[in-house]
């Protein structure tokens, strides 16, 4: 140690002579002859202190130079976007979208003017009787429940002697619109129309009744539906054997009349062999729906020979065929047109298509368009599809020849000059 300090003062030693040399040449640049001042030199400063002076390791150097960061950001070609998260301008408010067919509905059905749109159907069978009074009632609950009105309120099992006290309470419920659903418990509507003018009164009234100035009307023709019913069981008869049927109905009616005599011309076109019997099993008048009658008489029927039955019923209609299905005979509904799609246990052969909901379906847009109004009429044509005769598993000769019996009773003019004849006779007018 004391080595490394000598020799330290030997270097600053030397280095304050050559700086008084520098010195001293600097001041006499302007030299006048005179002798050379010669500059005061400092005694050196005092030793550090050992410890303090020591150097401090330098860093080794790196092994490598850094490499360029990979998420150095590249230069923008354009100029910077708006940032996400900018507040768009509020857009201007506006009214929901309207809903052009319901508003055409409630412009034409809303009666108070309340916004929505309330059913009311007078059904003069059960509201569940599987059959033609219920299919309007579902057609109504199904409308009222796709375009978000109330339930429909229903009033069911009207019979004639009350209808005019059973609709008036009816209409006296707040309803807009009230299905009728069939001729029979039309007669009050004369009076119930003037007296409630606000309410959209529409019948399913069959066969047709007189036109009243605040009655909507839908109508069909019942001797071509039931002769294209004649030739679909004269079909069933030749696939699954036997010549003989039963029509089971309420009370020889004049509707019933027309629909048995436009059935029996149907079959005997097929093979004028085949016999259908008419029976009544319901009390006068209006009585459909007598469940023990009706399957006594066709227990009746078997035991004489029948193989095929048309029960021509509304509550009666599912305990007839659940006996047919039993006794392993063809049978037929009359009026709904979903029977050949049921899972109800019972082997239908066939269905006569009269379906109130399916006709009602059919008319309202016929309303809202402005063709069918209060006061007015419309008959549906005797058409596959909407109406008639209908098989449910048939073989292609009977496929063909069913449709064969629709391009008839639409073209055939002799044809309909002879159903013509059957439905005057049935209504007191040939």
């Amino acid at each position: 140690m004391t080595r490394r300090l000598t020799r330290k003062l030997w270097l600053l030693a030397a280095l304050f002579s050559v700086l008084a040399l520098v010195a001293a040449s600097c001041g006499n640049d302007d030299d006048d002859g005179g002798a050379a001042v010669e500059q005061p030199t400092e005694a050196p400063a005092p030793e550090p202190d050992p410890m303090d002076d020591e150097p401090e390791p330098e860093p080794e150097p790196m092994d490598d130079e850094p490499e360029p960061m990979d998420d150095e950001p590249e230069p923008m070609d354009d100029e910077p976007e708006p940032m996400d998260d900018e507040p768009e301008p509020e857009p201007e408010p506006t009214e929901p979208p309207v809903d052009m067919e319901l508003q055409a509905i409630l412009d034409t059905f809303d009666a108070n003017g309340d916004g929505t749109l309330t059913i009311g159907v007078a059904a003069a069978g059960p509201r569940d009787d599987q059959g033609y009074y219920q299919s309007l009632v579902d057609f109504a609950e199904a409308f009222s429940a796709d375009n978000g009105f109330a339930p429909p309120i229903v009033s069911d099992n009207i019979g004639a002697a009350e209808a005019a006290r059973a609709m008036s309470d009816l209409a006296s419920q707040g309803v807009d619109v009230i299905l009728v659903g069939a001729s029979e418990i039309a007669e009050p509507l004369a009076d119930l129309t003037e007296q409630y003018p606000d309410i959209f009164w529409y019948c399913n009234c069959g066969a047709g009744f007189p036109e009243i100035a605040g009655l909507a009307q839908a109508t069909d023709w019942g001797a071509p539906i039931h002769y294209t019913a004649g030739v679909a069981m004269g079909a069933a008869l030749a696939d699954h054997g036997g010549d003989t049927a039963v029509f089971l109905g309420c009370c020889d009616l004049n509707f019933e009349q027309e629909a048995y005599n436009a059935t029996v011309a149907g079959l005997q076109s097929v093979d004028p062999s085949y016999t259908m019997e008419y029976v009544a099993t319901g009390g006068f008048p209006f009585d459909f729906d007598n469940s023990a009658n009706a399957t006594a008489a066709l227990t009746n029927a078997i035991a004489e020979g029948a193989t095929l039955a048309y029960a021509y019923l509304g509550g009666a209609l599912n305990p007839v065929g659940q006996l047919a299905t039993e006794e392993g005979i063809a049978v037929f509904a009359a009026g709904p047109a979903d029977i050949c799609s049921r899972d109800d246990g019972i082997a239908w052969t066939g269905a006569i298509v009269f379906d109130g909901g399916l006709y009602a379906q059919q008319a309202l847009p016929r309303i809202i368009s402005g063709d069918l109004t209060e006061g007015a009429t419309y008959q549906f044509p005797t058409e596959q599809g909407l109406n008639g005769g209908e098989l449910c598993d048939p073989s292609a000769e009977a496929a063909a020849m069913l449709a064969d019996a629709f391009e008839a009773v639409a073209t055939d003019g002799e044809l309909l000059g002879m159903l013509g004849g059957i439905s005057g006779a049935a209504y007191g007018g040939g």
